[in-house]
């Protein structure tokens, strides 16, 4: 049975056994959210969001249309996703970009992610990096922008 704080504002119904959702959190109509997951506080996911089993969104993350995250995976807090290249007021996309965060990958701390972009199974984000390509699996990125530091394990 999942647990959703009294004070967060979650929609969906499609939300696994043993989540937790915690307070201030809004959680839009269409999301998907798997089993074990742990949504912290101050969290908005919008509607065309898949997350998979174990994974951890940190405080102060926003999740927009067009992400999928992976099993087991580690948002930290204040990551920043973006879904729009070339965002203007009031002027939307016909289809928003997806990104894609693969199995076992972990975002540090203020870490910014533009839009289209797959980070690789167990790929690490250093904190505070911003990542403007692709990143292939069991690599550390770091910097602004984000390049390659070392290859590591899982």
């Amino acid at each position: 049975m999942s647990k959703i704080h009294p004070l967060s504002d979650v929609q969906t119904a499609t939300i696994g056994e043993n989540t937790l959702v915690w307070q201030y959190t809004v959680i839009l109509k269409e999301a998907a959210i798997g089993d074990n997951c742990n949504i912290n506080c101050q969290v908005f996911i919008e509607n065309d969001v898949i997350i998979g089993n174990n994974v951890t969104v940190k405080p102060g993350v926003q999740i927009w249309d067009g992400i999928r995250i992976e099993d087991n995976v580690f948002i930290g807090p204040n990551v920043t996703f973006t879904n729009d290249r070339y965002p203007r007021s009031k002027q939307y996309p016909e289809e928003f970009q997806q990104t894609i965060v693969k199995k076992g990958a972990s975002i540090g701390a203020n870490a910014t992610i533009l839009g289209g972009i797959t980070i690789g199974e167990h790929a690490l984000i250093g904190a505070g990096s911003v990542v403007t390509k692709n990143v292939p699996a069991n690599e550390l990125w770091v910097g602004n922008p984000a390049k390659k530091l070392k290859n590591i394990n899982k």
